[in-house]
């Protein structure tokens, strides 16, 4: 189909020959609004936009993004390329299934198009879902009995861990990173890792394109449409976005629709514009501190709950 100014492009989703939008519609915020009826009408706005890929995870909100997801898709399933995620953070084979069939249930469908193991974000943890009885076992597994189609990984702390993953020998069809304007300056992920997943094939999801919590949009250091403009001008497949709110739906779509992408050198300028904010990681927090691990992955290694640290 051809793209008009008025469409959100579709991108090739890696090499299984699928295409999604160029923009995704970010899974945890379907928490953030105050009633379930909100989330779903947000939902249903972005699908009549034209966003197709939607992402989330067994563990956002507590189950309340999946349940949300799956009220908003029951009518829709065939319009969307739906995505959550494992959390089992170096449990075995047998939690991993157990969350499918929630996942599953909540999101009112019988399979999904991408199952992806969430948040590698701990040393330990590639060797742990590689080892004998472990997720990576629960991802061919679900693959095989059609619950799946694809799978992949996510992670947001530092590159050598992504390519920790990539370095063992399996068929990953996905992978999601941190990719924004400030990434390029420090333990950058488009630097180290984009490249082989493209080399590969494996389909690139962005996210955290704002750096993860918008404060340095808040700051005026860039602004949420160069900021997002950017993530999508990277050789990715799509760009999960956090939108919680119709206007942040309409802000994001409008920078989306007929998007042709910034120049390379549009982009290099912007980059070492935001160069000196960005070396000591003050605008991607998520690969510093503890800001941004999910609660579940704390509490299976041991470690306090985000509650329980100092602020």
């Amino acid at each position: 189909m051809s793209t008009t100014s008025l469409e959100i492009p579709m991108r090739p989703f890696g090499r299984t020959g699928q295409r999604v939008s160029c923009i995704g519609l970010g899974g945890w915020h379907l928490g953030v609004p105050d009633s379930d009826e909100a989330a779903v009408r947000l939902v249903h706005t972005a699908i009549a936009a034209g966003i197709t890929f939607l992402d989330n995870a067994w563990d956002y909100n507590d189950g309340l993004s999946e349940e949300r997801m799956g009220r908003a898709i029951v009518d829709r399933r065939d319009q969307v390329f739906l995505m959550t995620k494992v959390c089992t953070h170096g449990r075995d084979a047998k939690v991993a299934m157990r969350q499918l069939e929630d996942s599953l249930r909540r999101l009112k469908t019988d399979y999904l198009d991408l199952w992806q193991i969430h948040e590698v974000v701990f040393d330990d943890e590639p060797a742990r879902h590689f080892a004998r009885g472990g997720v990576v076992e629960a991802l061919d597994r679900a693959r095989q009995q059609g619950k799946v189609r694809y799978v992949g990984f996510t992670g947001h702390k530092d590159p050598s861990l992504h390519l920790a993953m990539l370095a063992y020998d399996f068929q990953w069809d996905a992978c999601q990173l941190p990719l924004n304007c400030f990434d390029a300056s420090f333990r950058s992920f488009e630097r180290q890792v984009l490249p082989e997943l493209n080399r590969r094939g494996i389909a690139p999801i962005g996210m955290k394109s704002l750096g993860g919590d918008g404060r340095a949009v808040k700051t005026k250091v860039v602004s949420a449409e160069e900021a997002l403009a950017y993530a999508l001008s990277l050789p990715v497949a799509t760009v999960v976005s956090g939108i919680d709110t119709v206007r942040v739906l309409k802000q994001n779509v409008a920078v989306a629709r007929g998007f042709k992408g910034m120049t390379a050198r549009a982009r290099q300028s912007l980059s070492r514009r935001v160069g000196p904010y960005a070396v000591d990681g003050r605008f991607e927090l998520y690969k510093i501190s503890a800001a941004f691990e999910g609660e579940e992955t704390r509490r299976v290694h041991g470690l306090p709950s985000q509650s329980e640290l100092p602020v």
